[in-house]
């Protein structure tokens, strides 16, 4: 990208009233000093039309003038947040509701048991371990990786033995990783680091060594790399990386944007999944029984999504949506495991399944409507019973390794914090192992499912929860969340963030878009592509369910989403912006003309189409791209964007130029701000600390904007300060 030389950067004042919600405006004023943009003369002519790109600029986001950029931008926004009087109350009672112990599912390798606990306010989880009922002792702790936390634990993988293990490592954010080989009785560092590795896990071939992941990393640039040549690796132990050989990927028969490699529990094959993009892939297998084996096709065609989750001797087990919409398990023998030799073990039904495996079972989770149903099958594909859940909501981690004769499993709701359960795979019984000790009565919340039509008459399910003796009197600030997009579910789960949302009498909305995985197959496909408005018009209509129900009103209503989600914020602000008073775009795709062209961007186009692909694609994308649908004269709502300036996944470009746009064009009276989070990425891995920061100015932006000069619920505070 081009480095401009001369940078234009004009500060202009811009005036936003205090206004008290439950009184006249104090006519205190908080004056904005916006960084106005150079705009440079910046063209692509896509099938003969024109389209401006002014702030191209801003995509060298390793620039000195970006840079600068960043800098007045967020001396603007946190000049801004400064002033909201109660954004010190809300940071305080974060922390003092985030300040609770948490632990993850323990589960087994060799003679220990792991597990990932944080004490309460650490910027990361530690991992502990225990030998049979002896004391717990610390195995990794990554708030000692790094001094201002942000290099952060991504992955944990033990040799069969649970001999060895290896780690990776995120540092300030980024997709990219390290990989570390310790021995794990003496928790020494046993060879060099390994650099470079991304979109991968770790899985051990014996105690040898393991299979990882990568791209070609070029030269001189973090945020690039040839996303069309996932490759996988084999390290052996003792050897430099260098000599890592490549297993699969790279070759022009085998150029994939996503490459995985995994050992069976019995350490028998390897099985690699291929994709061109984040739905569909291929599928291979290798004899590891067999020296040099020849590498084994299962499916040959990326139409469908496609794993093997075990195997018996050469019986493989596999879960697909080829022919089953909703998913279903087969098996097939590994002597000629391709589609026509399937057999249906586990049959689809109405409801989509997920599918795990532990104790000689198989673990089949059903969403019903977005709820868990959870299911035991024996290996032969006969029921033995459902399991029942604690309550009505999301479990999790049912699984572990075939000899274990009980596991752990996770339940949470929006307003349930997340409790484990020992489990016994053979009575199914289980018991209550951990309860966090959190500063917060759930029994004091509800959620409520209803259901909702679309602008053509799509039956939506959204959850929404609130304080039990809610008024329905179009008063109560409200954040609708959505996502809509990758085949990815929003089930209900506990976040400390809402919980200080709810106890200030907030109204927390999640509606299930379509372009999710909720229900399948067919629904994530009807919004993706052409069909992509589907996910906004079922936001809008979600906003318009709560409005009509005098669960709040246009000036009491907040929208936020993340990634996907914050372009999903981006296209409904800018299509309806009379619809609510506050916007929260985070890490937003909001340059839908460009966004292929950026790291892994390529990879999104089985749900978006590129600008690249033919006129209708590429007038239909321009027509809800967030950057290119900025208006001129229009009352856009408050709005604050937040990103991160070293996120490689959804670069920050996006919400520069978005803001960017906004702030040039912006009629009205509200602000419209954005918060870059230095040192950080797309979202994984933020330290603790920063989240809070991060949410309080957020919860501050949202209440003050909505007219609040005072929390509407001081008896909170009040309690939590005595």
């Amino acid at each position: 990208m081009k480095n401009y030389l001369h940078r234009l950067i004009y500060m202009l004042p811009v005036t936003i009233l205090f206004v008290g919600c439950k009184s006249e405006p104090k006519n205190e004023t908080i004056t904005v000093n916006y960084p106005t943009t150079k705009k440079v003369d910046t063209v692509d002519n896509y099938f003969g039309t024109d389209v401006q790109d002014p702030y191209r600029w801003l995509e060298d986001d390793r620039s000195a003038e970006t840079e600068a950029w960043v800098k007045e931008q967020n001396a603007a926004t946190f000049g801004y947040l400064d002033k909201i009087p109660f954004r010190e109350d809300l940071k305080n009672r974060l922390e003092k509701l985030w300040n609770y112990e948490k632990i993850g599912s323990p589960f087994k390798e060799g003679d220990y048991t792991y597990y990932y606990k944080n004490n309460g306010l650490q910027n990361q989880y530690v991992v502990y371990r225990k030998k049979g009922d002896g004391d717990e002792e610390v195995f990794l702790d990554p708030n000692t990786f790094s001094e201002d936390g942000t290099t952060s634990l991504m992955g944990l993988s033990f040799t069969k033995d649970g001999s060895k293990a290896a780690y990776l490592i995120s540092e300030g954010g980024s997709d990219w990783r390290k990989g570390i080989v310790i021995d794990a009785e003496t928790k020494t560092i046993v060879e060099d680091t390994l650099v470079d590795i991304k979109f991968s896990g770790i899985s051990w071939k014996g105690n040898e060594g393991f299979f990882y992941s990568s791209y070609d990393k070029p030269e001189g640039s973090e945020l690039s790399a040839k996303t069309d040549q996932h490759k996988l690796y084999y390290h052996k132990l003792g050897t430099p990386q260098s000599e890592d050989k490549v297993i699969f990927g790279g070759t022009p028969e085998e150029k994939h944007r996503y490459v995985g490699g995994y050992v069976s529990e019995d350490q028998n094959y390897l099985f690699i999944s291929a994709s061109i993009s984040t739905s569909g892939n291929k599928l291979f297998m290798i004899d590891l029984t067999q020296e040099n084996s020849e590498l084994v096709t299962i499916l040959d065609d990326t139409d469908s999504d496609t794993y093997v989750i075990d195997n018996e001797g050469s019986q493989l087990f596999l879960v697909t949506d080829r022919e089953a919409p909703n998913k279903k398990v087969v098996v097939v023998d590994a002597a000629n495991p391709t589609p026509k030799n399937w057999k249906d073990l586990i049959p689809e039904t109405e409801n989509v399944l997920t599918a795990g495996t532990g104790g000689g079972y198989f673990f089949t989770e059903y969403m019903v409507d977005a709820i868990s149903k959870v299911m035991q099958y024996d290996y032969e594909g006969k029921l033995v019973r459902e399991v029942k859940l604690p309550g009505v909501g999301s479990a999790g981690g049912f699984g572990g390794k075939k000899e274990d004769k009980e596991f752990y499993f996770s339940f949470t709701n929006y307003n349930t914090p997340g409790s484990l359960y020992k489990y016994n795979v053979e009575t199914g019984a289980y018991e209550q192992y951990w309860k966090p000790q959190i500063d917060f009565n759930p029994d004091a919340y509800e959620s409520k499912q209803v259901f909702y039509s679309s602008k053509d008459g799509t039956k939506v399910p959204m959850i929404i929860t609130y304080k039990k003796g809610l008024e329905l009197n179009g008063k109560n600030p409200t954040i609708l969340y959505g996502y809509g997009g990758f085949n990815i579910s929003l089930t209900p789960s506990f976040s400390i963030v809402n919980a200080v949302w709810m106890e200030q009498g907030g109204v927390y909305a999640v509606p299930n878009l379509r372009g999710g995985g909720e229900y399948g197959k067919k629904w994530h496909i009807a919004g993706t592509k052409l069909q992509k408005q589907n996910v906004f018009d079922d936001f809008i209509a979600a906003a318009e369910y709560l409005i009509e129900n005098n669960y709040t009103s246009k000036d009491y209503l907040a929208i936020r989403g993340g990634s996907n989600g914050g372009l999903l914020v981006g296209a409904t602000m800018t299509q309806r912006p009379d619809l609510m008073k506050v916007a929260l775009p985070a890490v937003g795709v909001m340059d839908m003309l460009r966004y292929h062209t950026f790291t892994a961007g390529a990879g999104w186009a089985y749900d978006y189409g590129t600008a690249e692909d033919d006129k209708e694609m590429f007038e239909y994308l321009k027509g809800y791209s967030p950057v290119h649908n900025v208006k001129e004269g229009v009352a856009y709502p408050a709005t604050l964007v937040t990103t991160g300036d070293h996120d490689d996944r959804v670069v920050p470009a996006h919400s520069f130029k978005f803001a960017a746009e906004l702030q040039e064009k912006q009629a009205g009276k509200n602000p419209t701000l954005i918060r870059i989070e230095t040192n950080a990425g797309h979202g994984a891995g933020t330290p603790v600390s920063k989240t809070i920061d991060q949410y309080a100015d957020i919860f501050g932006f949202t209440f003050f904007n909505m007219g609040y000069d005072e929390l509407p619920n001081q008896a909170v505070l009040k309690e939590f300060k005595d």
